[in-house]
């Protein structure tokens, strides 16, 4: 089975001064805006590093739920944060690191369980398995 997903983005201008807005099948992002000023200069708007965030944290989530419910576990709720580190390089920039920052409330679970299934869910999250960076994780069970 293959499930097929897609967003757009459009773009017009320069670098510097040039606009662009990003838009996804399901309209959950319409017409979104952003361009240089939301990626380097903290202005309104998303930018790529953003929206890989949001996916790796959301897939990561969702993996965990997976991985708690094979394990007879049930979480009441799983907060992932997804802070993606953009730096420049030589012939340009790259996406150095991720960093994982995983907070939970599951009743029943140890913190070593908790770790052990985390760990578990870096390293077979589908998000994680297509970044070509380190990947790093912190956890927290409430």
């Amino acid at each position: 089975m293959t499930i097929k997903k897609s967003a757009s983005a459009n773009w017009s201008g320069d670098i510097k001064s040039g606009k662009g807005s990003i838009s996804s099948e399901s309209g959950a992002l319409e017409s979104q805006p952003y361009g240089f000023n939301t990626r380097f200069e903290d202005k309104a708007g998303t930018n790529p590093e953003e929206l890989v965030a949001a996916a790796h944290s959301a897939c990561y989530s969702m993996a965990l739920s997976l991985a708690l419910t094979e394990a007879d576990y049930v979480a009441d709720d799983i907060k992932t944060t997804a802070t993606v580190s953009l730096d420049e390089v030589d012939d340009g920039f790259e996406v150095s690191h991720i960093a994982l920052n995983v907070e939970a409330n599951i009743e029943g679970i140890s913190q070593l369980k908790f770790d052990e299934l985390c760990v578990q869910t870096k390293d077979g999250c589908p998000i994680s398995k297509l970044m070509n960076t380190e990947i790093s994780l912190s956890t927290q069970l409430n």
